[in-house]
């Protein structure tokens, strides 16, 4: 059935794409331009499409059950294995720090209260959960996806009108504008979750055809979401502001800002689970450390670089995306390369068209990291 074989396992990683990133894109486009934003958005999805069929092939092609660092290690041995760790690891816990960052935003549109209190509210839950070792079935995380999605929708509808009627079509697009690029990757990225719908696939001993298309819709979904979300949230505000909600509050009834914030709390604490446990499994699977100083530094690590000034939520999601991300699907993309060369199997889900891509996908990832270089350069 399409149900169990396509939709479903496409809620596992849409679930954990759609999240805190989807708060900068009104503020980003409206820097780069609404145009040029929704090209850029189209453009990565595409993108992100050939990464996940790389990545799950890869997995696919792998004795054993592992995570970015572990295939870093097999593949490329420690040259691989620390560097890997380093954008893996490392970027996961400054992801964990962009929720906290937001957490207070969002909470605060259902309940009152400091927003210090509430952000330590949502690490308190959120770290409880990863603590307990509590996983997400697909079924639960369809729900959570669909009822975020129906949120997007009304968000959408309210502000169609307006939006229209002050958006400029004809503005031309800009390529230049490259910044916009680091929102957008990490808005879109969910290569963490992969290996839970290659898992997926692999208990319910569905026909890995229908993984192609699951992982392709994982990525369609959200760019669509995401594209609603911002015209609406243009419709909505006055002055659009860098977590899409100050800009709302005294232009919205109340109960429009509530299901903003119920979608802001849901988009947030799905995610935080999910990248905890991955970052734990890290630590417990890839550097072998024992389970309680894995907990610990997962769950103390993210308040740590909050409260030693990692406070700026737009500054964060930029240097994630522009730096990290790059780095990432670079890694993934030379690990299949290697995989495909020394691997007992053929390429089970990334065919002909996939491998020809390949080239054009490291020459636009190194153009980013490129454009990186060349700020801080100048800086």
């Amino acid at each position: 059935m399409v149900w169990t074989r396509i939709i479903l396992p496409a809620s596992i990683l849409a679930g954990t794409i759609i999240g805190a990133g989807m708060f900068s894109l009104p503020f980003v486009f409206q820097e780069a331009g609404f145009l040029t934003g929704l090209i850029y958005l189209a453009a990565f999805a595409a993108i992100y499409i050939l990464v996940y069929w790389l990545y799950a092939d890869l997995i696919l092609r792998t004795y054993g059950e592992h995570r970015l660092v572990g295939y870093a290690r097999i593949y490329f041995g420690n040259a691989g294995f620390w560097p890997a760790l380093f954008v893996g690891l490392i970027q996961l816990f400054f992801v964990l720090t962009i929720y906290l960052i937001l957490a207070p935003s969002f909470s605060g549109l259902i309940f009152s209260g400091e927003s210090l209190n509430q952000l330590l509210i949502f690490w308190i839950i959120g770290s409880l959960i990863i603590l307990f070792n509590t996983r997400r079935i697909a079924l639960l995380e369809f729900l959570m996806v669909a009822g975020i999605v129906l949120i997007i929708i009304l968000i959408a509808v309210l502000g169609l009108k307006k939006f229209l009627l002050t958006a400029n079509f004809q503005e031309s697009i800009d390529w230049s504008r490259i910044f916009v690029a680091g929102p957008i990757l990490f808005a879109l990225s969910g290569s963490l979750a992969v290996p839970e719908v290659v898992s997926y696939f692999k208990e319910s001993s569905a026909p890995f055809s229908f993984l192609k298309k699951s992982l392709a819709l994982s990525s369609v979904l959200p760019a669509l979401a995401y594209a609603a979300f911002v015209f609406g949230i243009w419709g909505l505000s006055g002055q659009i502001s860098e977590d899409s909600v100050s800009g709302l509050i005294g232009r919205v009834p109340d109960p429009v800002l509530v299901f903003l914030g119920i979608l802001g709390f849901l988009s947030l604490i799905s995610s935080y689970i999910v990248v905890g446990l991955n970052a734990r499994r890290i630590l417990e699977y890839d550097l072998f450390l024992p389970g309680w100083l894995s907990r610990a530094l997962v769950i103390f690590t993210p308040p740590a670089l909050y409260f030693s000034g990692f406070q700026n939520f737009i500054y964060l999601v930029s240097f994630v995306g522009l730096l990290f991300l790059p780095l990432e699907n670079l890694l993934i993309i030379f690990m299949w390369l290697k995989a495909d060369k020394i691997s007992d199997f053929p390429p089970i889900i990334a065919g002909n068209l996939v491998r020809k891509t390949v080239p054009v996908l490291i020459l636009i990832f190194m153009g980013v990291l490129g454009y990186v270089i060349i700020n801080i350069w100048q800086k």
